[in-house]
């Protein structure tokens, strides 16, 4: 695939205030994606969404200022998780649905998320579409008599509370259970509280203060800790982490350990397949899922289809397998009998129903597998990526050899940020330790 300009594994990423994240940018996004959009002769309308950071306000107008001058009518939601969009945009035959967002990153950084009319983030082939017509003139929009207008959508946290809700059958309810939701100041922090209310549970919420620049700050799933130790202090039954913009999560048990999206994807795939509700005979998970996910879904007649790291590649390889169940270690979780894309709350609640019901603690209702030794290691380049070196290629396939059928090696350029992740695991921690000392120091030699 060419190298694209904009777009990257998840949207659009960035700096704020820095190109592609300033609003020249965003206004071109908005004009060129409105464009893209604007067919047939109806009325036309994006849904746009953001979580707490400071630089939505900005990238919000320029956004909706694009929007309008071709010709479309935008709703503004405020602040909603990402997985809220998707499905407004699907419920209320939007054309487009937009989210600003950086997801798990510092309040520094922003992002944008497109999601087509049924609620699904965009194709590579539709951003590249969209690529050319940013590079191109964009002049002459929609005539002044066709111009668009922006109003606010202001039930959209109601339409969403209730949706989440029906995702458990009408007699399940979480009463005696008690959960502290981090919302990692994000999103999430008004709904996220509120589902978990009105569903029974006694709830202690944290990360429920946005200020702008405190989103993803030492909380939320990409730093559990806090929460733990509040888990343990409450002694709660469990913990849910969210990240900023609630489409992803981290469980914590009641003894305050880490429950990551492999053990959550096998909690659900058999809880799903024992009540006869999962598709396709198999789970959909990215090459970054553990092997002892694999293998614990393989002793009980599932196969662990791997995608490419990105949950729209998951949400891509379930349309074509036919399976209802997929996501991503790190917490995405995509239930298509539910959504469109990654729902931390969604998946929580899952996990909580089977707590209502076999009233066990989380320690042992939800780990369900002792995950392979594994470690990830980001090595950073000046711009100038050494992956494709002989040298490192060499390494690669030499550990690959001493590796075969007792662990993984993966090696991949991150998408959003001029790092290498090297991923490696395997059965034997001495082996694992070994393997990534050779792969990082030739890599950090060539990326010299």
């Amino acid at each position: 695939m060419t190298a694209r300009k904009y777009f990257g594994t998840d949207g659009i990423r960035g700096t704020a205030n820095t190109p592609p994240m300033d609003a020249a940018t965003a206004l071109r996004l908005g004009q060129a994606a409105g464009r893209f959009f604007n067919r047939g002769n109806h009325r036309h309308r994006v849904i746009i969404g953001k979580d707490t950071r400071l630089s939505c306000y900005m990238l919000e107008g320029a956004l909706t200022a694009g929007f309008i001058s071709a010709g479309m009518d935008v709703m503004l939601v405020g602040p909603m998780p990402t997985p809220a969009i998707a499905l407004l945009t699907r419920s209320m035959r939007a054309d487009l649905g937009v989210m600003i967002s950086a997801s798990h990153n510092p309040y520094e950084d922003n992002g944008i998320k497109l999601f087509d009319p049924d609620g699904y983030k965009l194709s590579d082939a539709d951003e590249a579409a969209i690529e050319a017509l940013m590079e191109g003139d964009l002049s002459g929009g929609a005539p002044p008599a066709r111009l668009g207008r922006a109003s606010r959508l202001e039930d959209a946290p109601g339409r969403y509370i209730e949706a989440v809700k029906r995702t458990l059958p009408r007699d399940c309810s979480l009463e005696g259970l008690r959960v502290v939701v981090d919302c990692a100041h994000g999103a999430a922090y008004k709904v996220a509280p509120t589902v978990l209310f009105e569903l029974g549970a006694e709830v202690v919420p944290i990360g429920v203060s946005p200020d702008g620049f405190n989103i993803n700050r030492g909380c939320g799933s990409t730093d559990p800790g806090p929460l733990a130790e509040l888990v343990r202090e409450r002694r709660a039954d469990l913990g849910i982490a969210l990240d900023g913009d609630a489409d992803r999560l981290v469980l914590v048990d009641e003894r305050g350990e880490i429950l990551d999206g492999d053990q959550i994807l096998a909690v659900i795939a058999e809880r799903w397949q024992a009540e006869g509700r999962l598709k396709g005979g198999a789970v959909v998970a990215t090459v970054m899922s553990n092997m002892g996910l694999e293998r614990h879904l393989a002793a009980r007649g599932l196969a662990l289809h791997r995608t490419a790291v990105g949950d729209r590649y998951v949400a891509e390889r379930m349309r074509e397998t036919g399976c209802n169940l997929g996501g991503e270690q790190s917490g995405h979780m995509i239930m298509s009998d539910f959504g469109t894309t990654g729902d931390g709350l969604v998946a929580a609640l899952q996990v909580l129903a089977l707590l209502a019901e076999e009233r066990r603690p989380a320690s042992e209702a939800v780990r369900r597998f002792t995950p392979l030794p594994q470690r990830l290691v980001n090595v950073r380049h000046g711009g100038h990526s050494p992956i494709r070196s002989p040298a490192v290629q060499e390494a690669i396939r030499a550990e690959e050899e001493r590796l075969a059928g007792r662990g993984r090696l993966l090696i991949r350029e991150s998408g959003t940020e001029p790092v290498i992740r090297i991923m490696a695991e395997a059965e034997d921690e001495a082996l694992l330790a070994a393997t990534l000392e050779r792969v990082v120091g030739v890599i950090r030699r060539a990326a010299a």
